[in-house]
């Protein structure tokens, strides 16, 4: 059994309970997606699938907060896979440099590997699985569907971003909706352009149908 499969294995274990936006179906997308870009570009493979693989094994949303315990999840298990140093070093900063947290978030490591995986994390919340993965997440925070009452937060720094409880579709436009301008590869921002116009017609078609329009 390779390294990748016994890593599979691992992910699949311990998302078994996740959030169906965060699962291990995600896990696999974002894998499919980040191997598709991959081939597009020179990079260290193994580290893109690593990265991908293990991403959200403990996304700070579900651990109150704490930005440290995915990263720290990640490097234990490659140390019991005996992986080399270097490759569990690169995983841990991709993963702890990966997330939107508002946008307003500077990136303290760069590397192809980090932009691949982040493009495809970015791609899943993007188009018809974006739209699906933003109203399982409102309902599972019972946030409202939409409030014409309550505007999107535009310039939210980290932290308020991290307290946001606004309305789900308000969440198009505080952070999915600006990720096709935040996509790091061409085959990135290609892919990021379909579902973006995909989400832009839902919305038109929502709030049609909310104020009755049609």
């Amino acid at each position: 059994m390779t390294n990748i499969e016994k890593t599979i294995i691992y992910v699949k274990k311990e998302l078994q309970q996740a959030e169906a936006g965060h699962d291990w179906f995600h896990i696999q997308r974002v894998y499919g997606l980040a191997i598709k870009i991959a081939e597009t570009e020179i990079c260290q493979l193994k580290v893109v699938q690593y990265a991908a693989l293990l991403h959200d094994i403990a996304d700070s949303k579900f651990h109150g907060g704490d930005e440290t315990i995915g990263p720290r999840k990640a490097r234990a298990f490659l140390e019991t896979i005996a992986e080399e140093t270097s490759v569990i070093d690169h995983v841990v900063q991709i993963i702890e440099n990966i997330s939107f947290k508002g946008g307003h978030f500077n990136q303290t490591f760069k590397s192809i590997e980090l932009d691949i995986v982040q493009d495809a994390d970015r791609l899943d919340a993007l188009g018809a699985i974006g739209i699906a993965r933003a109203f399982n997440f409102g309902g599972y925070k019972n946030k409202s569907l939409f409030d014409p009452d309550i505007s999107p937060k535009l310039d939210m720094d980290k932290e308020t971003y991290k307290k946001s409880d606004g309305p789900t579709i308000n969440h198009f436009y505080e952070k999915l909706l600006l990720l096709k301008d935040r996509m790091n590869t061409s085959s990135g921002k290609a892919l990021a352009q379909v579902r973006h116009d995909f989400m832009l017609d839902f919305l038109s078609q929502f709030k049609n149908e909310w104020f009755q329009k049609i």
